[in-house]
């Protein structure tokens, strides 16, 4: 079935809520030629720059999600939002700066976050085993994350890292910054997850900042977090439905 923007109830995000939405990307390429007519040419520019086709189809179909889920917001055809990115590559609606958004996806899993007057950043993994954790701890962890992860029993470390890492990667994420701000200089406190311990100077008081842990139904193996510079007070869970773009 496919729906226009006139038949879909316009969204709103009530009081300091937080709208995510989640689903699966397709094994197949089949929704392919649908998505691709929604990206403006920058996107699409982007895509044909994957050398690898399953990154490409990727890419596209979550990118055409993004934008209409975004249309239920702003009650306009997904093809005509206009998104822009920042200096360091962050998007944002250069006519709706209010309302903010962001993406994760892994694998085939994918979030969207949707959230009023906020920086906000989203980010989830799969918490699969690697034999490099514990380089990637003392390179990317500040010392007492590190050390807090080192004496961690054995069965405990690979979700543990998972845990550190995704709050790191969404907090660059909402400041727009990326990696090349530093995971070691953005602290999460192993003593309690929903804060961080220290930040860079320029993004204020870590009273400021607020984790949410993402947990999604019926995936176990992921691991993902919320990071906003306001309180959000509740996340609500949204199926991303397997609809054609509208018309």
């Amino acid at each position: 079935m496919t729906l226009g923007v006139k038949d879909w109830a316009l969204l709103t995000i009530k009081g300091d809520s937080a709208d995510l939405w989640y689903g699966k990307l397709a094994v197949t390429g089949a929704d392919y030629p649908h998505f691709w007519p929604l990206l403006d040419k920058s996107e699409r520019a982007h895509a044909e720059k994957l050398a690898n086709p399953l990154l490409q189809q990727h890419y596209v179909e979550a990118h055409g999600h993004l934008r209409n889920i975004l249309s239920r917001y702003l009650a306009q055809p997904p093809e005509q939002i206009n998104i822009k990115k920042a200096a360091h590559g962050k998007p944002y609606l250069a006519d709706h700066p209010d309302l903010a958004f962001n993406i994760s996806h892994t694998a085939n899993n994918l979030v969207i976050a949707v959230a009023q007057n906020c920086q906000l950043g989203v980010d989830i993994e799969h918490c699969k085993p690697r034999n490099n954790l514990a380089l990637l701890v003392d390179k990317c962890f500040a010392d007492v994350e590190a050390a807090y992860w080192h004496q961690l029993p054995e069965t405990e470390k690979t979700a543990a890292f998972y845990c550190f890492w995704t709050k790191k990667e969404a907090f660059v994420k909402a400041t727009g910054r990326g990696m090349a701000l530093g995971l070691q200089s953005c602290v999460t406190d192993p003593a309690n997850p929903s804060l961080f311990l220290s930040l860079p100077a320029d993004y204020g008081q870590t009273s400021a900042w607020k984790i949410l842990d993402i947990n999604l139904p019926a995936s176990h193996s992921l691991c993902g977090a919320l990071v906003s510079d306001k309180l959000i007070s509740q996340v609500n869970l949204l199926p991303i439905i397997k609809l054609k773009p509208p018309a």
